[in-house]
């Protein structure tokens, strides 16, 4: 899934590339991706791309539309991805029969697909007036990059959470942008364990949490931006200490790093940097002796 530092490398080559150029086409490959009805679609046609922008995993395309502005937003889900095209094709897109699930062309001839592997179609498509109409930027916590975004925010969010500091970080109404990738990765950098409970986290703990989810973050959209997106997936991976490493050495202390299996996704961590060489149970293998 494209976390905030890949989606910030996305809102970063668009305004490169695309703010500033005409949008000449707008066609819709699958249907169920559009949420929105009021603007239609091809109210988008003929405007100008103005600003680039993001909102936690959203991308914003703000167009400057007569009478006031019209949105273009986008959330990629867990399969879903940007397509660019210095010359886009002239091929007929086939609903149904392609992964494509909206394409925009520009004034230069260039533009983008949204695709979507997998037959779990869950990208999101929005053509609004505004972003904050959009359910999920509303319901959208504060942004862990932005300036006013400090250690006491942090610790405020924590307090009375009896919850797995895991899904605390996941939490996109806690927390804005950050996924299962960088949950993983942000908790390795802390020395923490996922399992531990938010409330109890005493202050170094959370002077620990908040140094490695900025110092994670700030190097991930680094290393994300200029790159065009065909390269950010790679560029991802190759960033990763412990995310989707399962059975490698953890490049800090050279232990075997070890997931924990959930129903539709799993989480690594390293035994001796986080749970003081404990072993977390697999949920999968749990179940089974039940």
């Amino acid at each position: 899934m494209p976390e905030m530092p890949e989606v910030q490398g996305l809102v970063d080559f668009l305004a490169e590339r695309a703010v500033g150029h005409a949008i000449t086409k707008a066609t819709l490959a699958n249907i169920a991706a559009l949420k929105t009805y009021d603007p239609p679609l091809d109210a988008l046609v003929g405007t100008t791309i103005t600003r680039s922008t993001r909102h936690g995993k959203f991308v914003d395309l703000t167009t400057d539309a007569s009478g006031s502005p019209v949105h273009l937003v986008f959330h990629l889900a867990k399969a879903g991805w940007l397509r660019w095209y210095e010359q886009l094709p002239a091929t007929v897109i086939r609903p149904g029969k392609t992964p494509i699930a909206l394409r925009i062309g520009l004034d230069d001839g260039s533009g983008f697909d949204l695709t979507e592997a997998g037959t779990k179609k869950s990208l999101a498509v929005y053509v609004t007036r505004s972003p904050g109409e959009v359910p999920g930027i509303a319901r959208l916590g504060p942004d862990p990059l932005s300036a006013d975004f400090t250690r006491d925010t942090l610790a405020g969010l924590l307090t009375g959470r009896r919850t797995q500091i895991k899904g605390v970080l996941r939490d996109q109404s806690i927390v804005a942008g950050i996924g299962n990738a960088y949950s993983d990765e942000i908790l390795h950098a802390a020395k923490m364990s996922p399992y531990a409970l938010a409330a109890s986290l005493g202050d170094d703990e959370v002077d620990r949490l908040y140094t490695a989810l900025r110092a994670t973050l700030t190097d991930a959209v680094a290393q994300a931006s200029g790159r065009p997106p065909a390269d950010l997936k790679d560029a991802k991976r190759r960033g990763m200490a412990v995310h989707g490493r399962r059975g490698e050495a953890c490049p800090v202390c050279g232990d075997e790093v070890r997931s924990v299996f959930f129903a539709d996704n799993s989480l690594e961590y390293c035994p001796t940097c986080q749970t003081g060489g404990k072993l977390l149970a697999d949920r999968r293998l749990s179940r089974l002796l039940k």
